[in-house]
């Protein structure tokens, strides 16, 4: 079995490259990428040659008493009103293809991640995942939406700058092209150790939004043993560490900006310097001295945010590479090219022969070993044994949420690994030790695994489930939105709304984690009386610490340390002294046992 790597040891980015993601989702939407950039291009146009064009003729023809002012000014006042709508255009569109490029790839990791084994989420914690996903994408609308716009705005104004200072006043533009290396060098010293930083600054930051998830989905337990100031204590240290990197950040940026700035408008100084001198010669008019220095500032301006822009581009890029981790993430477990169909009409049949596994974050330590067991088809199996022995892992494996490191499993006499999971789980129905539910309304809960249940297949399995009078007692009924993780019901409720739901799945086999540990007595005896009808038509497989809901079982299975030690009815277990005697002692009196 493949070994998948923990996300965060992924290297930060060491160019723009991962940048390239974004522009393949934004080349889905050619005709608004399209108008966004020829508003770019006629703004930019406007902006850098145009606008010194018309002050130059403003100055030597408006102002010499000779020129019609009014026709100049009114030039002018066109090129503005031009350049401020297709600023407008600009904006919008660049804005628009932001938000749907980051919608696209929010779906698109999402997609992925639940293609994932859970082995994946065993090495990279969801909580850190969800952060990602929040925090990433917001760097790269910004970087979509807002910088990257900015950027090509600045390169094509300053391209353009440049050349309307050869044309305005070449004596003096050779100088300021000469002085460009040494704005390059500071970007290329400056811009190396601020990648590698920024990157360490989304880290962070993502570790916040993690421990805020973690912390607020426990707050029962983190008030009810009172460690709210050590809660907020060990956040205020996260937080300071994101402070810390973010300060390393801006210093750097601070830098880089002070010297490139220093450089460029000293540059212009001495231009300007040389300009006044060749003015007073006669070799340069006023007006054009005066566009020169409106197209310098220009370029300057541009260079100056380009600088600027250089850091997001590259948050953005560490964001783009992260995120592109989790699209290229391969599950574990997948069809093969060419999957076994298992035999219609389903058998409900299971086999484990000689089977062991470690999971991935523990591969020295097996959870079970030498595993042999056939569950033949209506059989029902119960497995017990002490906290660790390896039950749930036997379900995790029949489900084939992991495949074994040794022997095989098969379903129906297919094995797991030439068959279709969607196949193998279709034929599945599990109710775990926790009910978990969903932020959604009761129905959406109780049809999650059968969506295309009628109204009377639905009420049928909350009536087996003993789930139909609080169901009804909603204020809604079945739309009543039960909040997150089932929040609005207790613990018992939601544990047989599991139930229910995974009885409307109508599976050949029933796969139940302490299925009734959440109820009453009297709830218990009443559910246990119909998964007792509910099971004589099905596989079934029982997990319970609980012995009392296991006597009626077809086979008890009594595991310890990974490996099966008994096998029997209970009467037989009981009188052969062996660990289910010890485990039944202790929760049957002698009354009980007899």
């Amino acid at each position: 079995m493949a070994t998948q790597h923990p996300i965060d040891d992924a290297k930060p980015a060491k160019t723009l490259g991962p940048l390239r993601m974004i522009w393949r989702e934004a080349k889905k939407y050619p005709v608004q990428v399209g108008i966004a950039l020829a508003a770019l291009l006629i703004s930019a146009t406007i902006f850098s040659l145009a606008l010194p064009n018309a002050i130059r003729l403003i100055v030597d023809r408006g102002f010499t008493g000779d020129g019609d002012i009014d026709r100049w000014f009114s030039y002018l006042l066109w090129l503005v009103v031009i350049f401020g709508a297709t600023t407008a255009v600009r904006f919008y569109f660049v804005s628009w293809v932001g938000e749907r490029v980051v919608a696209d790839i929010r779906t698109k990791v999402y997609d992925n991640l639940l293609r994932l084994s859970p082995g994946f989420f065993e090495g990279n914690s969801p909580k850190e995942i969800s952060s990602r996903m929040v925090a990433d994408t917001a760097i790269i609308e910004m970087v979509v939406g807002t910088t990257i716009s900015v950027a090509l705005r600045n390169v094509i104004t300053a391209v353009l700058g440049t050349g309307a200072l050869f044309w305005l006043a070449p004596q003096l533009a050779v100088w300021l092209v000469a002085g460009i290396p040494l704005v390059v060098a500071p970007i290329a010293i400056f811009g190396r150790k601020l990648r590698d930083i920024s990157r360490t600054s989304q880290d962070r930051v993502a570790d916040v939004g993690a421990m805020v998830t973690e912390t607020l989905s426990a707050m029962k337990i983190v008030q009810g043993f009172n460690q709210e100031r050590r809660e907020g204590s060990r956040f205020g240290a996260a937080v300071e560490k994101t402070f810390d990197v973010a300060r390393r950040r801006i210093i750097i940026r601070a830098l880089m900006t002070a010297i490139l700035m220093t450089l460029i408008m000293g540059a212009i100084t001495l231009l300007l310097w040389r300009g006044a001198i060749l003015v007073t010669t006669g070799e340069l008019t006023g007006g054009t001295i005066t566009a020169f220095v409106f197209a310098s500032m220009v370029v300057a301006g541009s260079a100056g945010a380009l600088t600027e822009v250089f850091g997001d581009l590259l948050r953005g890029s560490g964001a783009a590479s992260r995120l592109r981790e989790l699209l290229d993430a391969e599950p574990e477990i997948f069809a093969p090219a060419r999957p076994q169909s298992l035999p219609e009409p389903p058998r409900g049949a299971l086999a484990f022969d000689n089977v062991t596994f470690c999971y991935p974050t523990r591969p020295d330590e097996c959870a079970i070993r030498d595993f042999t067991l056939t569950v033949e088809p209506g059989e029902t199996v119960a497995i017990v044994g002490p906290s660790g022995a390896g039950k749930s892992t036997i379900f995790q494996l029949s489900e084939r949420f992991y495949d074994p490191q040794h022997g095989t499993i098969k379903l129906d006499g297919v094995k797991l690994t030439e068959a279709d999971p969607a196949d193998i789980r279709r034929r599945m129905a599990i109710v775990p030790q926790e009910g978990i539910l969903f932020a959604a309304s009761a129905r959406d809960n109780l049809r999650y695994g059968a969506w295309d249940a009628t109204e009377d297949a639905i009420w049928g399995a909350a009536r087996a489930a003993n789930a139909e009078d609080f169901l009804r007692a909603l204020p809604d009924g079945l739309e009543t939105f039960l909040g997150e993780g089932g929040a609005r019901l207790s613990g018992g409720q939601r544990q047989r709304l599991a139930i229910a739901r995974a009885l409307l799945r109508d599976a050949p086999i029933l796969l139940l984690d302490e299925a009734t540990s959440a109820l009453d007595a009297e709830s218990e005896r009443l559910v246990q009386d119909a998964l007792e009808k509910l099971m004589a038509d099905r596989t079934t497989l029982v997990i319970a610490h609980r012995l009392a809901t296991v006597r009626a079982a077809d086979r008890i299975v009594v595991m310890e340390d990974g490996r099966i030690v008994e096998q029997g009815d209970h009467a037989t277990l009981t009188g052969a002294g062996g660990l289910y005697a010890r485990l039944a002692s202790l929760q049957f009196d002698e009354a009980a046992v007899a």
